[in-house]
């Protein structure tokens, strides 16, 4: 092996060498620091020869040579290093004619007629040195400046890390080219019906000829709305990789900027480019960042930097110029609160709803997260899209993350069903706490309460059917009451909003009922039942005093200081919604008073394993009434038709697994 010599050894060498020699070879060469008053006597003695006045400030004594001897020979430590040649001393003057004067008057106390010192005065000023000097702080002023602004251009000076660029747009660019990035609708599962309307896009794309012939023009953009994680951004990309032509993506946030004017020049120059890579498409992820609508916010006026950004981009969208071959997409999670000049037609065409999956794209959804795992072949994919309802696909990402670190921590060497389950309870109700501290009797209160929702929600036929009771602290909640529909619904009567509310009045009732107090761990409950009742008396017109009439906002344009009925109609909707919840509670009461020997016997039950399912509690409570309901349906005596309307709105986005 060839070893590399190491030069820093010999340059550390040569500086020793360097200071040795300034400490002892150097050191009789070297005048020595003196002051006037040793001087003055020197003169006196006449061993003064002559002085030597550098630029007027420094002055060099030189001594004759028997002075010198006599003094490197005698008993004085400093003078002893006093050289030979050259001057002997040195020290600072005040001014040339100060030390004219006391020159002569030390030469006439010497009274020594033949002591002549000579005085010579010499300029050896450097001009470039000053000049040096003087340069030197502006210097090092102007190479701190530029150091402060190329760290500013680099975190936000746009593209090519320059502060003059500060007006480009950073745009990431996926070109058609790269294989290695491309995306297509084989990688987005689920979105069947996103897919299908977004499909012409694409189309126009690749046989734009087709569509021109018939006098057809492109859409100029397309929207994509649904809630957070629900693969709007993913779909994008698809679209993108099936029409294989270039991708300008670029985020909302990026076009606000400190420094006025950049947003609007940022947006021209992200049209500039997508001109230049045209045909193309343009994605902007989270518009509602620059896209609200104009003159709501009190806090900022008609110039303001926002506004002038949206104003560009409506003027590029479909301004005085045309952007032949552009298709503008944008996501957001907030279409109500979009500009409507952003929102009409000629701008964005489109408005694309990707809502939350269904059972079977949960399904399909699962297969693209599983791909990479190490699972258990009795896995079943099917029944993981069934205990996952209203979970996006970002969601269950997660879920398949959790349950490979759940597997891993336990040292599996294949991810099971159980793994999968503890993920969907440590996403939903937060982390375990066995170790909390809890006395046996709030224990057994606690026991005494989920038996009680799972009691009621057990016999109401209109209460999702239960899956599993638990006292296993987490999160926030001390137990919960897991339920799964067996079809997800998308038609809610008012008959199965009350057995809902009777669910989740139960575990209050069953401490009541036992104990004869009133706990606080219903709150999360009464929060939840207060909430739907509100909407069942306010939004859906389900009560009958109020009258078919709905006061929810659905394009939040309504004044949130003002209430859209009178004081005497708000009297109305709170006694409504007093008496909904005293009818639900008096349902869970008799339910509760009727089978209270089996809530205790399922609350021992629950403090002896703390994690009870369906078939443990079967045989205490018998058949439920959800599979009685689903056997008639079975046999055909309770046919239900197909073709009633879903409820529109749901402004209460309530979750069909549902922690009590």
């Amino acid at each position: 092996m060839t070893v590399r010599p190491n030069f820093m050894w010999i340059w550390a060498v040569l500086i020793m060498i360097i200071i040795g020699y300034s400490f002892y070879a150097g050191g009789d060469t070297q005048p020595l620091a003196g002051n006037w008053n040793t001087v003055r006597k020197m003169i006196r003695n006449g061993e003064v020869e002559r002085i030597t006045v550098i630029d007027g400030q420094t002055a060099n004594v030189y001594l004759t040579e028997e002075a010198i001897e006599k003094y490197r020979n005698g008993g004085d430590e400093v003078l002893k290093r006093m050289p030979k040649e050259g001057e002997q001393l040195i020290f600072n003057i005040g001014s040339v004619e100060l030390l004219d004067n006391d020159v002569k008057e030390a030469v006439a106390e010497s009274g020594i007629e033949e002591n002549p010192v000579s005085i010579e005065y010499k300029n050896e000023s450097n001009p470039w040195g000053n000049i040096i000097v003087n340069l030197l702080p502006w210097v090092i002023l102007i190479g701190i400046w530029f150091f402060i602004i190329r760290t500013m251009s680099r975190g936000g000076g746009g593209a090519g890390g320059n502060i003059m660029n500060v007006g480009k747009a950073r745009a990431q660019v996926f070109d058609k080219d790269d294989a290695g990035k491309r995306i297509t609708f084989k990688d987005v599962a689920g979105l069947e019906e996103a897919k299908v309307e977004i499909m012409e896009i694409v189309d126009f794309l690749r046989k734009a000829d087709k569509y021109r012939e018939l006098g057809a023009k492109i859409p100029k953009g397309a929207l994509l709305v649904g809630p957070p994680g629900t693969g709007k951004t993913l779909l994008a990309k698809a679209v993108a990789g099936e029409a294989n032509v270039p991708f300008l993506s670029i985020s909302g946030s990026d076009f606000v900027e400190m420094f006025v004017g950049v947003g609007a020049s940022r947006v021209r120059d992200l049209f500039e480019q997508a001109k230049q890579k045209a045909p193309c498409i343009v994605f902007i992820d989270e518009i509602d960042a620059i896209g609200r609508a104009r003159g709501k916010n009190a806090g900022f006026s008609g110039n303001d930097e926002r506004e002038n950004t949206l104003n560009q981009l409506l003027t590029e969208m479909d301004g005085f110029q045309t952007n032949a071959g552009v298709i503008v997409l944008a996501a957001t999670n907030r279409a109500d609160i979009l500009d409507k000049a952003l929102m009409r037609a000629g701008r964005f065409d489109r408005q694309i709803q990707v809502g939350l999956p269904d059972a079977k794209e949960r399904e399909e959804i699962f297969d693209v997260h599983l791909r990479n795992l190490k699972l258990d072949p009795q896995l079943d994919r099917g029944f993981l899209a069934k205990q996952t309802p209203g979970f996006s696909g970002a969601d269950i990402a997660n879920v398949c993350n959790e349950a490979a670190l759940i597997a891993a921590r336990h040292d599996k060497k294949q991810i099971a069903k159980e793994d999968f389950m503890a993920a969907i309870d440590r996403i939903i109700g937060g982390l375990e706490k066995r170790n909390k501290l809890m006395s046996e009797a709030e224990r057994r209160a606690t026991a005494i309460h989920e038996a009680g929702h799972a009691t009621v929600m057990w016999s109401l036929a209109e209460c999702d059917p239960v899956l599993k009771v638990t006292i296993v602290p987490r999160g926030n909640s001390l137990g919960a009451t897991w339920s799964v529909p067996d079809e997800e619904r998308v038609h809610v009567t008012n008959a199965t909003l009350e057995e809902q509310l009777a669910g989740m009045l139960g575990g209050r009732i069953a401490e009541e009922v036992n104990y004869g107090t009133l706990g606080a761990g219903a709150l999360s409950d009464l929060e939840r039942a207060t909430k739907m009742t509100y909407a069942m008396v306010a939004y859906y017109g389900m009560s009958k005093k109020i009258g078919p009439i709905s006061y929810y906002d659905s394009a939040g344009t309504r004044d949130t200081f003002t209430k859209p009925f009178s004081e005497q109609t708000a009297h109305e909707i709170d006694q409504e919604v007093r008496r909904i919840m005293a009818e639900a509670y008096e349902r869970a009461k008799r339910i509760i008073e009727e089978k209270n020997g089996q809530i205790n016997a399922m609350a021992d039950l629950l403090l002896e394993k703390e994690t009870i399912y369906a078939e443990d509690i079967e045989p205490i409570l018998g058949p439920s009434a959800q599979s009685a309901k689903q056997a008639e349906k079975t046999d055909g005596k309770a046919a239900r038709g197909n073709d009633t309307p879903a409820a529109d709105p749901k402004p209460e986005n309530e979750e069909e697994t549902r922690k009590i």
